[in-house]
């Protein structure tokens, strides 16, 4: 029973501060990629239920503006979502590390995530990985993903970020295994849900800039988005090996 509970809720598998550290290096993680990565891939997502709201918004002056910008439903199911993945991966991670007392299961995922995070910093390191293909979606969920986006307003906002949390992305594979990490499905979720905040600001700056946002930002934020990556992945690599020390 004790075994169980530690899998679920056990926030000390990585030793003191070693979920917040995660938490710290996932939500810059979610900053530096929601400007040089999320905004790119998930940006049509975006503008699209932007536009969809965006005559209710202008007509409620600049608070509704900003409010319609938000996409707070939006977020809060890409919230659930990945919070439900990241669990998952830290709940699965405890069970094979307490389970069979290879505690070194969790170093490794601390590594893995950390190479991926240096992937990320790096574009000659990332050209070496193996590319994912573009997702295809079935053609019964582009159509309810249609439905959604014309829409995006209450539930239907909460079930549109669900669906959309679901999508392979090499950065979230970096997140996910930083929150396989913990040992745990309450620190995976938490782990998780800071990669989600870190990554909001970018994407309320699309919806509120539209295309305009990534052509300003750009430049300046593909350099400091390299330097946060390549800090995450040193950070990671240091509790990788503090726990195995």
């Amino acid at each position: 029973m004790e075994f169980l509970a530690n899998c679920l809720h056990d926030l000390t598998a990585l030793g003191p501060g070693g979920v917040p550290a995660v938490m710290g290096a996932l939500f810059l993680a979610g900053l530096a990629g929601g400007a040089t990565h999320c905004a790119g891939m998930c940006g049509p997502f975006v503008l699209a239920q932007a536009a969809a709201v965006a005559d209710r918004a202008a007509a409620g002056g600049m608070l509704a503006r900003l409010s319609g910008a938000a996409l707070v439903p939006y977020h809060l199911g890409r919230l659930l979502g990945y919070g439900a993945l990241g669990a998952g991966a830290g709940g699965l991670a405890g069970v094979v590390a307490f389970g069979t007392g290879f505690r070194f299961v969790l170093a490794a995922m601390l590594l893995l995530a950390a190479v991926l995070m240096f992937a990320q910093a790096s574009a000659r390191v990332a050209a070496l990985l193996p590319r994912l293909p573009a997702p295809r979606l079935p053609r019964a969920l582009q159509a309810r993903l249609a439905g959604l986006l014309a829409a995006p307003t209450g539930l239907r906002g909460v079930a549109l970020g669900l669906m959309l949390s679901a999508l392979p992305c090499g950065l979230l594979y970096g997140a996910l295994a930083g929150a396989a990490a913990t040992g745990s499905a309450l620190g995976g979720a938490l782990a998780m849900a800071a990669f989600v905040a870190g990554t909001v600001p970018a994407l309320v700056g699309v919806a509120l800039l539209g295309r305009f946002f990534g052509r300003q930002a750009g430049p300046g934020m593909r350099v400091a988005g390299a330097a946060l990556f390549a800090i995450n992945g040193a950070v990671l690599a240091a509790m990788a090996l503090r726990v195995v020390a």
